[in-house]
């Protein structure tokens, strides 16, 4: 009798947003030091937009060289400013970069190796595109008071420049709204209590991949 060959199922998948400033990215370092596999869009769009990036031939045809900096790499800065002044500017960069940005994910997540996938995408509840493509979608949540200091400490943006961030992207109240977990990264969590938070999720989406594909690949290790 022949053997039946049984199709395995995709790698279980959580999609990790918050906004600028909630700390999502040490969150997704945590879960990679624990063994997800992560697949960062704003790292791919780095990549892109770098000097000799596929993507800057494209974005230099549209909006000029002015766009560019001594490197020959995205102006992030001049970037930004543009398409604040200019609302349509940002449906022209998107238009340019997301498609690219979905053909990388879509590479690197068929080879990524790890206990589950995480997805970190900072516009994931802008896009309206991942609720079908991940299992969980996972918020880092943070007050935005918290949030403007902590960009105005990292960056040097002065308040304003970070609100206007933070008004073009998608409310607190919008994303909790999509969220399936959330983990509270504000201002009163220490490192310790972040960790443990995360720690503690990490078991939960172990368990929950297991539950989903028993096969021995995808249970938590004893």
């Amino acid at each position: 009798m022949s053997d039946t060959h049984v199709p395995s199922l995709p790698p279980y998948r959580i999609g990790l947003t918050g906004g600028i400033g909630s700390g999502k990215s040490r969150v997704a370092d945590r879960l990679a030091e624990l063994g997800a596999a992560l697949i960062d869009t704003d790292v791919i769009a780095h990549q892109l937009t770098a000097a000799g990036g596929d993507a800057m031939p494209a974005l230099r045809a549209e909006f000029g060289d002015a766009i560019a900096d001594a490197q020959g790499a995205l102006d992030r800065a001049a970037m930004r400013d543009r398409v604040f002044r200019d609302p349509a500017a940002r449906g022209r960069l998107e238009r340019i970069l997301h498609p690219m940005i979905g053909a990388a994910v879509d590479r690197e997540a068929a080879t990524a190796r790890g206990c589950y996938q995480v997805f970190v995408v900072p516009l994931l509840v802008e896009s309206g595109r991942w609720r079908d493509r991940v299992d969980r979608i996972c918020v880092v949540d943070c007050d935005p008071a918290t949030q403007i200091a902590r960009v105005g400490i990292r960056s040097g943006l002065a308040p304003e420049a970070v609100e206007r961030i933070l008004q073009a992207q998608a409310t607190r109240e919008a994303r909790l709204a999509v969220a399936d977990d959330v983990i509270v990264n504000d201002g009163l969590t220490s490192p310790e209590r972040l960790r443990e938070h995360v720690d503690a999720m990490h078991a939960t989406w172990l368990a929950l991949a297991a539950r989903r594909d028993p096969s021995p690949s995808h249970r938590p290790a004893p």
